[in-house]
C-alpha cells in the first residue's frame, strides 16, 4: 500500500517504534481486523481512523506521568486514551498496513472539553495536542482521531470524519455554527511520541492537575450533565 517515499524516510515512518509499536501482536490484529482484504491505502486509512476514533474512548484523565498513556498497545488494551495515545495507535495501525504514518503536535484553543475539565486545567489552552499524519496519494494527510462519536453527540458536535485524503484536523464549528477550535502553535511532526519530553511538559503546563484525584472522572458523563 505504501506510496513512493525515499527509502530511508519510508522505513522511518513504516517501521515499529517504542510508542508507535506497530509490531505488537494486539495492534497488528486490531489493524488487520479493521481493513478488508484488497483495500487500497486511502480506504485503509479511512477505516483505521474510524476504528481508533470510535473504538477507543477519549479520556483526558489518564495519567500524563505514565509512559503507557503514550504507547499504542497500552491505549488499545485500556480501550481509552487521550489525544496523543490515540494518535499513536492510529499511526501504529497504519504502519501495520505499510502506510507511512507519524504523530504531529500543536497547541489548541477552544478544544472540545467540559466545564469540569477546564476548571481542573485552569485554562482553555491544550498544549501539545496530538494528531496523526498519514502518507496517502503522494502527500501527508492530517487526521485527528481523538473524539469518539458518542462523546461528540453529548457535546453537540458532529464527529470529525476522515476520508483518507482530505485533512481532518479540527472541529471548526460547534453545533450552532460558531467557531470552535483554533490551532495556535504548530510543534511539528515526529516518527515516534516524545513521551519523556511530554511528561515533563504536562507537569509544567498543568501543575495544578498533578495533585488532583481523577479516579472515577468520565468526560462523557460530565458532558451529559452540562
Amino acid at each position: 500500500m505504501t506510496d513512493t517515499l525515499p527509502d530511508t524516510i519510508g522505513r522511518l515512518y513504516t517501521e515499529p517504534a517504542e510508542y508507535i509499536d506497530s509490531d505488537h501482536p494486539a495492534v497488528a490484529a486490531f489493524a488487520r481486523a479493521a481493513v478488508p482484504a484488497g483495500a487500497g491505502a486511502r480506504e485503509a486509512a479511512a477505516r483505521l481512523y474510524i476504528a481508533v476514533r470510535d473504538g477507543i474512548r477519549y479520556n483526558p484523565y489518564v495519567s500524563m506521568q505514565s509512559p503507557e498513556s503514550f504507547r499504542a498497545s497500552s491505549v488499545l488494551a485500556a480501550g481509552n486514551g487521550y489525544c496523543v495515545g490515540k494518535a499513536a495507535l492510529y499511526a501504529a495501525a497504519c504502519r501495520v498496513h505499510g502506510i507511512p504514518a507519524r504523530v504531529g503536535f500543536a497547541d489548541v484553543r477552544n478544544h472540545l472539553t467540559t466545564e469540569k475539565l477546564r476548571a481542573s486545567m485552569g485554562t482553555d489552552m491544550f498544549t501539545w495536542h496530538g494528531f496523526t499524519e498519514v502518507y496517502v496519494d503522494g502527500a501527508w494527510r492530517k487526521a485527528t482521531p481523538t473524539f469518539n462519536d458518542t462523546l461528540c453527540a453529548k457535546l453537540g458536535v458532529a464527529p470529525l470524519d476522515f476520508d483518507g485524503h482530505s485533512d481532518a484536523l479540527l472541529h471548526p464549528f460547534d453545533g450552532a455554527g460558531r467557531t470552535y477550535m483554533q490551532y495556535v502553535n504548530d510543534h511539528g511532526s515526529y516518527h515516534d511520541v516524545p513521551a519523556k519530553f511530554l511528561m515533563r511538559e504536562m507537569a509544567r503546563e498543568y501543575a495544578n492537575m498533578q495533585s488532583e484525584d481523577f479516579s472515577g472522572r468520565d468526560m462523557e458523563r460530565e458532558a451529559a450533565e452540562q
